[in-house]
């Protein structure tokens, strides 16, 4: 009789596990139907850049994977949602394709509105495709250390009132699963959020412990402050301290640290502005100036071996925009986000 009911509670069970699988299985092959379905609807055959790249070069890119070798660790870091290989990729493709059409743009401008000479024209037209593919390789290299950075800015500044918002929830008993499932359910704009949605993702889909969980974000994130935070705050749960006061006091000092920054920022700003006055606006004023009054004498003089008037057109054209957009990086790198 008890041997019956055994058989008959595991047929139950395979019963049950086999339905389970079955709408796992549905449930899955609906959700990838309704990704092609929108790819479609928007126009796309469900590639980004880097899979189309990476499908037009594919394992060409092996010998030069040892030279973007710090990209892959960048990548990580920056939470960029591509594989290190579809990006190396990308990048190879980006460079060809600026290289050429750079040369083209440049050989049509220096062939028939400049009208240089052969000499000149081929110095001009592969200097510009050089300058293009150098400068379009280090901005793909140079791209997840800035979005890594900016994560680390936004992450940091957020510090003193996620600490604060934490020291609540712990003072209300709140466990540190529930304080980052919390947290995880704030604005979404919020470099925090995101980061308190991997712990809760790693917690509930993965099936991993809090503690384990927050020791593998804070071995990922770019933030040395934040990874600091996350330490502190495993060590006073597994010594059985006061959470609540851990976090008090960080928030506290966090705070107080953000006071000092933004001091430091004003003056920094105030020292940039100056040399912004003087860099791209008296500066390139008095050139300008210049070399318009030496293009009106006509033969009045060669400089590097260059026309007056050459020059004031790369200038005007070229000098002023590209130290502009210099400086608003740089502004962007340290201008806190919030």
């Amino acid at each position: 009789m008890d041997k019956s009911k055994l058989k008959e509670s595991i047929s139950k069970m395979r019963a049950h596990f086999a339905k389970g699988t079955g709408q796992l299985s549905q449930l899955l092959k609906n959700r990838e139907n309704k990704k092609v379905g929108l790819a479609e609807k928007e126009g796309k055959p469900g590639a980004k850049p880097h899979v189309f790249a990476y499908r037009l070069l594919g394992h060409r890119v092996n010998p030069l994977m040892p030279l973007f070798k710090d990209v892959d660790v960048n990548l990580q870091r920056s939470r960029m949602p591509v594989s290190f290989r579809g990006y190396v990729s990308l990048a190879v493709l980006g460079t060809l394709v600026a290289s050429l059409s750079t040369l083209a743009i440049v050989l049509l401008l220096a062939g028939l509105l400049f009208r240089l000479t052969l000499a000149s024209t081929f110095l001009f037209t592969v200097g510009a495709g050089l300058f293009a593919g150098a400068l379009t390789l280090v901005a793909f290299y140079a791209y997840p250390v800035l979005r890594a950075d900016s994560l680390k800015r936004s992450l940091e500044d957020e510090l003193p009132f996620t600490t604060g918002y934490l020291s609540i929830l712990a003072g209300a008993g709140v466990s540190p699963a529930q304080m980052f499932r919390s947290l995880s359910q704030l604005d979404s704009s919020l470099a925090v959020s995101q980061e308190a949605k991997l712990i809760v993702r790693d917690v509930e889909l993965f099936g991993v412990d809090v503690v384990s969980a927050m020791s593998s974000a804070s071995k990922r994130t770019p933030s040395d402050k934040f990874k600091e935070l996350i330490e502190g705050f495993i060590a006073t749960v597994h010594s059985g301290g006061d959470l609540a006061r851990y976090l008090s006091e960080r928030s506290r000092h966090y705070m107080k640290m953000k006071r000092i920054a933004l001091q430091s920022l004003a003056d920094t700003l105030g020292v940039l502005a100056e040399f912004y006055v003087v860099l791209l606006v008296a500066g390139p004023l008095i050139l300008v100036v210049m070399l318009a009054v030496m293009a009106l004498l006509g033969g009045g003089g060669v400089i590097a071996g260059l026309d007056p008037r050459l020059l004031l057109y790369l200038l005007t054209y070229l000098g002023i925009p590209i130290g502009s957009i210099m400086f608003l990086i740089m502004l962007d790198m340290i201008t806190p986000k919030r």
